[in-house]
């Protein structure tokens, strides 16, 4: 992708920055062992969370000490993570071309993020963004659609995905085959969910999925309806002031060479 910006990201995230605050879960308590035991992300340690969104991973990161530098292409979102994290510097920077000295971090984050701009041209500029002795982490939110709900609610989105990025689609992964960049992601997975109300972690949810996002609004408001449908009348939803929406928390660890 170079410098560019997939448009489902580019203008889907662009749409509602407080609607993806709401609606996407925080990371488990459990992750913070991770964090600093796989990558190293401890108290004085320089993290640098690329793809950073609206700061959700970014207070994770703050939460084991370390000093943070946030880098996020979209300009809605950066200024929401800016607004609720008025300490972090706030970059504009892609993951191909970060405004950064070469050797300045220990860790290199991408939480939700590294889907969208996997490639050698990007794991290049991450490597030199590290310090030897460097780790690259990637995390994603999954959403745990062994639960019927949650398939079902897959089933509503996918017509839309078109050829938008997508974690569970592997092709992330293919820039690391034979990189000499990076040794091979180590996987680590944690149960997590997010508990609020069913128009939050639900409706909120889906609607910020970019290509869901940047739909007409007739269609969009289509989608809504089916969202709300589904929250009315399936069992384990209907009549609840509150659900837990499951997702598991993917984790992956990737040594600098």
């Amino acid at each position: 992708m170079g410098n560019e910006i997939h448009q489902a990201a580019r203008e889907g995230y662009a749409v509602d920055a407080k609607s993806y605050a709401r609606g996407r879960p925080e990371y488990p308590a459990e992750l913070a062992g991770w964090l600093a035991d796989e990558l190293g992300v401890l108290p004085g340690s320089h993290v640098v969370d690329l793809g950073a969104g609206t700061g959700k991973f970014t207070k994770r990161l703050l939460a084991n000490g370390a000093t943070v530098t946030a880098v996020e292409p979209v300009d809605a979102m950066r200024a929401e993570l800016a607004a609720g994290l008025p300490g972090v510097a706030a970059l504009v920077g892609a993951a191909a071309s970060m405004p950064l000295q070469t050797a300045i971090a220990d860790v290199v984050v991408c939480a939700q993020a590294f889907h969208w701009f996997a490639g050698e041209v990007e794991l290049k500029e991450i490597h030199r963004v590290l310090r030897p002795g460097g780790r690259l982490g990637l995390v994603w939110n999954v959403r745990d659609e062994s639960v019927d709900w949650v398939a079902e609610l897959t089933r509503i989105i996918t017509p839309y995905e078109g050829d938008a990025p997508r974690f569970y689609k592997g092709d992330w992964r293919r820039p690391f085959d034979a990189s000499p960049y990076f040794d091979l992601p180590a996987p680590s997975s944690f149960v997590n969910a997010h508990v609020g109300t069913p128009e939050e972690v639900i409706v909120d949810r889906i609607l910020s999925v970019s290509f869901i996002a940047t739909l007409e609004p007739e269609e969009k408001a289509k989608v809504a309806r089916r969202l709300r449908r589904l929250v009315a009348e399936h069992p384990a939803l209907s009549g609840h002031e509150t659900v837990a929406f499951p997702y598991r928390t993917e984790a992956y660890c990737c040594s600098r060479r």
